[in-house]
């Protein structure tokens, strides 16, 4: 009898702080299909970190139990996403002198990226992610790969994405109390770009903003290259907050009043049109003008676009920026996106999962972005893998003979 092939399942889990995505995809001859999914509210976080490490387990395996309901096969690995203001980037350059000009191999280039990977990390500081920027060949930069050129000397710059380490082990710890495996840790803008976007819309200059309850984090890049991943102190609570302060109504009344009512542009907002107000019991119904409404988030939205863009500033971004795409729950305030076309001066699009077969329309949202991007992130290290494996079982056939 033939040997029954076990499926490759891709598993991505977004463990926010309000709530936790999971999604669950099949990987067949390098594309992925759609099998399953689930969200549950997610508890033991505080301000964005995780403050009870055993509740979000309980979140995870919640979600993770219901999702393998629907897809209808069990999971015991996934790859998680990591944010917030514990993660940020930095530049690191490093130079390898080879003593005389031959031709530059693998090793050579995995020397010097080691040697820029030497900086001083803060306590509590470590690496999650490296992305060689530019490659120096006897002092003429410019290259993306140099194998195979003839050099002495060969540098390197660098960006390098840091986290928290204590965040990191409590995520990794939580998922462990799941029962699951963490196949890898990532940035999760990076993780929404494998999602949303496809090859020809790399090219480029554009940046991808996570926008979520408790922080923005954005990824800047240059085609294939990340020049920046920065957390912002804007999110989407603070649009809450300021609804609730400015229309003198609770939290939650104010974050029912902005998905229902709300808008990012207040010159949208005709001039007759009215929200009514929640009142305590016995006391008389208010109400308050929607441009109102609209102008405490625009403000807001404004905000959060002018520190992206003395970002791009920073980094000499600002003039060479083609596209933005945002994702997260944030995104989905009406008008935001004109926003950020207002403000930076690009154009600017909602991200949503592409190229996932069976992706389901009640899903295609950009709060589920990034779980579907760290889902296809794992069949990506898994594709990765068994093309290893493959080959490195050819060419031990080749020696062998």
């Amino acid at each position: 009898m033939p040997t029954k092939v076990k499926p490759v399942l891709a598993v991505g889990v977004d463990a926010g702080s309000h709530w936790t995505r999971c999604a669950i995809l099949l990987l067949e001859q390098a594309r992925v299909r759609f099998l399953g999914y689930a969200e549950t509210a997610s508890e033991g976080w505080h301000k964005g970190r995780i403050a009870d490490q055993k509740a979000v387990a309980g979140s995870v395996l919640r979600t993770v139990r219901e999702a393998e309901k629907r897809a209808q096969s069990g999971v015991g690995s996934a790859v998680f996403g990591m944010g917030g203001n514990s993660v940020c980037g930095t530049h690191g350059r490093g130079g390898y002198e080879i003593g005389f000009p031959r031709e530059i191999g693998q090793n050579d280039l995995n020397r010097v990226v080691e040697r820029a990977c030497r900086i001083q990390f803060q306590e509590d500081e470590m690496l999650l992610h490296l992305f060689p920027q530019d490659f120096t060949v006897d002092g003429r930069p410019g290259h993306r790969n140099p194998r195979g050129m003839i050099g002495s000397r060969v540098e390197v710059y660098v960006h390098l994405v840091t986290g928290s380490q204590q965040e990191h082990q409590a995520l990794v710890g939580a998922a462990n109390e799941a029962h699951l495996m963490v196949e890898e840790t990532v940035f999760e803008p990076l993780a929404a770009a494998y999602a949303a976007l496809r090859t020809e819309d790399r090219r480029d200059g554009y940046f991808v903003a996570d926008i979520g309850a408790h922080s923005t984090d954005v990824a800047v890049y240059y085609g294939d290259t990340l020049l920046s991943s920065i957390s912002l102190p804007v999110c989407g609570d603070h649009f809450t907050s300021d609804v609730a302060q400015g229309l003198n109504v609770s939290q939650d009344d104010a974050a029912w009043i902005k998905e229902q009512h709300g808008c990012a542009l207040a010159d949208l907002s005709a001039a007759n049109s009215f929200v009514e107000l929640p009142s305590p019991p016995g006391r008389p119904s208010r109400e308050a003008s929607r441009r109102e409404l609209n102008l405490i988030l625009e403000a807001r939205a404004v905000e959060l676009f002018d520190f992206v863009q003395r970002e791009l500033q920073r980094i000499g971004m600002d003039q060479a920026l083609v596209s933005c795409v945002l994702i997260g729950g944030g995104a989905r305030l009406p008008a935001l996106c004109d926003v950020a076309e207002k403000v930076i001066r690009c154009q600017a699009c909602i991200g949503l999962p592409v190229g996932i077969q069976d992706w389901p329309a009640e899903i295609d949202d950009p709060a589920w972005t990034t779980a579907a991007g760290l889902a296809m992130y794992s069949a990506r290290l898994k594709l990765r893998a068994e093309l290893d494996r493959l080959s490195s079982g050819f060419f031990a056939k080749v020696m062998g003979g």
